[in-house]
């Protein structure tokens, strides 16, 4: 579904940032193939899986902290069906986050 996205993304500021959690996520991803592979104690792949949930929900909240206080809150300042409209992307992506 292809939507209207603001010309610069409220994390900017804190690319660097997010773009380190990522790459620590991505080696705890391949820890955890890792840790399959050599057919690691089940409780313990689930302690890392674990641990890798939280840092990705954590990105997602840093994500969507970002993206109200700066694409939500300028549309919203704005007026019109924007404001609206962004509202209700934010809500959504709430209810995905909080059904995951």
């Amino acid at each position: 579904m292809e939507q209207a996205h603001h010309a610069t993304p409220g994390y900017l500021s804190r690319k660097e940032d997010y773009l380190k959690r990522l790459r620590r996520i991505e080696g705890q991803a391949r820890g955890l193939q890792r840790m399959v592979d050599e057919e690691q104690y089940c409780i313990d792949i689930l302690t890392q899986v674990s641990a890798m949930t939280k840092a990705l929900q954590a990105v997602s909240l840093g994500l969507l902290e970002e993206h109200l206080g700066h694409c939500v809150a300028n549309a919203v300042a704005a007026g019109g069906p924007e404001g609206a409209a962004k509202l209700k992307e934010a809500t959504d992506a709430i209810g995905r986050l909080v059904r995951s």
